[in-house]
């Protein structure tokens, strides 16, 4: 019995041992995202929150590229995060929304509706960027069972090292610094900062399917089944972006959508004027992303829908918002400061 028993424990010890070594291996050969690309650093700046959120936004670029959580707080005193990712499909949302609500309940979730166009997976790369960065559970297992395309192995989530293994040779400085680390945010709230300004001109015509997917939309009433089921107010927004374009067709069965389910759409492209975006001067990328000015005037301006709209508190003279937020206003401003320097 006794000679069992030390069989069973020196066995335990060396699978303990070797999933150690393969977690290990795992964290120091997985992409950082600290330089390039920034995006896949987003997913996981949610969880080292210490504060609540009045408002989630959940999508693509257009909402880490185009919405300021620090304009929403210093001129409304709105708490919000945007839990954005590259090219994040609707199901990514869905269940980034799902794991959100473990630990909080906003009193608005904001979905950009680009992403309705996609009804299947479309990318390994953009997968990653958004799902590695989740902490695993019953959301994430799913998100990735939905995302993977041919070829991906749900194995290679579970350990990194099993898809990543070819970058032992050309580790660099970055990988074991950031080894056991995250290390500090690339991000403020989500929102990622870009002060370069690259003016719009013509862009190139794509051909497309009048019919959004099925199967996205389907995700989308999901959404609305949960928010509603939560107490939640989802508001469905299109970013002002100019490309990729936002047709018509597709503008029309969102909006039925939202009036068959009771929600707010709001196409900001018809907006323009009114928020006071100028394409020569407010992207950063020829009209496809807002850089930060035209990101601050989008906030305003949605800032005071959303409050009005949805009576939202102003939490400015709390004392915890206050002092985090006044934090992440000071590095705001400046690395904001630093790129207009180094943009000139």
């Amino acid at each position: 019995m006794k000679r069992k028993s030390l069989t069973f424990i020196g066995i335990l010890l060396a699978c303990i041992v070797f999933f150690g070594a393969l977690y290990a291996v795992s964290r120091l050969v997985a992409p950082k995202y600290r330089t390039s690309p920034l995006e896949g650093h987003l997913t996981g700046e949610y969880y080292d929150e210490k504060t609540t959120h009045d408002v989630l936004f959940i999508g693509d670029c257009e909402v880490f590229s185009n919405f300021s959580p620090v304009t929403l707080y210093n001129e409304y005193g709105i708490t919000s995060f945007i839990r954005g990712s590259a090219q994040q499909l609707v199901w990514q949302s869905y269940s980034l929304l799902e794991d959100a609500l473990l630990t909080e309940t906003p009193k608005v979730v904001v979905f950009n509706v680009l992403a309705l166009k996609y009804g299947e997976p479309q990318s390994e790369a953009y997968n990653r960027m958004t799902l590695d960065g989740m902490r695993w559970g019953g959301a994430k297992v799913r998100a990735i069972r939905a995302s993977m395309t041919e070829g991906e192995d749900f194995m290679s989530y579970l350990f990194p090292l099993l898809r990543y293994h070819d970058r032992i040779g050309t580790l660099s400085r970055e990988d074991f610094a950031y080894w056991f680390t995250d290390g500090e945010p690339v991000s403020f709230k989500g929102y990622l900062l870009r002060t370069e300004v690259r003016p719009a001109t013509d862009l190139p015509t794509e051909s497309y399917d009048p019919k959004l997917p099925e199967s996205s939309m389907q995700w989308l009433g999901k959404m609305a089944d949960l928010c509603e089921e939560k107490g939640i107010a989802l508001v469905l927004v299109k970013s002002p972006s100019i490309y990729p374009k936002w047709y018509p067709e597709w503008d029309e069965t969102v909006a039925a959508f939202a009036k068959a389910r009771g929600l707010r759409y709001d196409n900001m492209i018809a907006e323009n004027d009114a928020i006071g975006i100028d394409m020569q001067t407010d992207t950063c990328d020829m009209g496809q992303h807002l850089n930060v000015y035209g990101a601050e005037k989008l906030s305003r301006f949605y800032g005071a829908v959303l409050q009005k709209t949805y009576d939202l508190p102003d939490h400015r003279g709390e004392a915890a918002y206050d002092a985090d937020y006044a934090a992440l206003t000071n590095r705001y401003v400046t690395e904001k400061n630093l790129r207009r320097s180094e943009d000139n």
